[in-house]
């Protein structure tokens, strides 16, 4: 008989429904119309009823699943009043079946560590733009990103009536990543996303160091990656604190499935231990391809400016 699929693969294809249902909440939030915004640190900085439904979601759907995994999530929310119809149970068959990377064979539940952004791009959300929402899930092991999940609720949702909305992409180190075509972007020509609410002097100046062709300013740093592996940027720039350990893990996990990279600012690789600040103080540097002739460009005094 087949050994029983490797913990790892099982974590991944529960992720996946459980981010499925985490868009059908994102949805119906959204269409019943009161999203129960709340201001955090400002305006910028909010949170409606979706992003508490979606991580209670998530976090007690793979919690009952896995009770020893470490699951942090954005908001800080109560645990314990979650219905029973936010609970899914499902996993995806298709990831079971493939088998795991030798490496992650014996990973133990303690060992892994799962960051849940619910709703990346809430600001964008509650205006309207939701191509750029994201739900992301993320999961490390020693630090690293291993695995992810990218959900977009609204993909395609100006295509038609007709068109299925919304879809899932999946990733493992070693496996690859799916749910999308990989694209690279147009050869010799310098596209640079980034972010749309977030700007400041000191990522301006990062950006037009760069002499880029064309600069694309989108919410969320999902959706930024996403752009990346699709070919639509050629790099991914945040010169600024503000980007989050759960915004960055799904999204790092699915690009290092396909070989790109992403660092901070200063070229340093981001940890995702349990024990980890959860600020990425030194911001964000992302390829798909080419990433020394980006990280090469960054400038000093952009550099020293911004402190791990």
């Amino acid at each position: 008989s087949m050994a029983s699929p490797a913990l790892l693969m099982r974590v991944v294809a529960s992720a996946y429904s459980v981010a499925e249902k985490a868009a059908t909440i994102v949805r119906s939030v959204m269409s019943a119309g009161d999203l129960g915004i709340v201001e955090k640190a400002g305006p910028n900085d909010l949170q409606t009823k979706a992003d508490r439904l979606v991580q209670m979601s998530i976090c007690a759907s793979l919690a009952r699943k896995f009770p020893k995994v470490t699951i942090i999530g954005e908001e800080d929310l109560p645990t314990d009043d979650v219905t029973e119809e936010l609970i899914e149970d499902g996993h995806c068959e298709e990831i079971l079946n493939k088998p795991c990377p030798a490496q992650y064979t014996g990973i133990k539940e303690e060992e892994l560590v799962i960051w849940v952004d619910p709703l990346d791009g809430t600001k964008e959300y509650t205006e309207g733009l939701l191509d750029h929402v994201t739900v992301l899930i993320g999961i490390a092991y020693g630090g690293k990103a291993i695995a992810g999940v990218i959900n977009q609720p609204y993909y395609n949702y100006e295509a038609g009536a007709d068109a299925v909305l919304g879809r899932t992409i999946w990733g493992v180190l070693g496996i690859g990543a799916f749910g999308f075509q990989l694209t690279e972007a147009p050869a010799g020509k310098h596209i640079i996303v980034t972010t749309r609410s977030h700007s400041s002097t000191l990522v301006n100046e990062c950006i037009s160091a760069l002499n880029p062709d064309t600069v694309i300013r989108v919410g969320g740093a999902g959706n930024k990656i996403i752009q990346l592996i699709e070919g639509k940027a050629s790099a991914y720039v945040f010169a600024s604190p503000g980007c989050k350990k759960w915004d960055t893990c799904a999204p790092e996990a699915i690009l290092h499935a396909v070989g790109g990279k992403i660092t901070d600012i200063r070229g340093n690789s981001f940890q995702y231990n349990k024990e980890v600040k959860h600020m990425n103080s030194a911001g964000v540097l992302a390829t798909l391809r080419n990433y020394d002739y980006y990280a090469s460009r960054i400038p000093n005094t952009v550099k020293q400016s911004l402190v791990p």
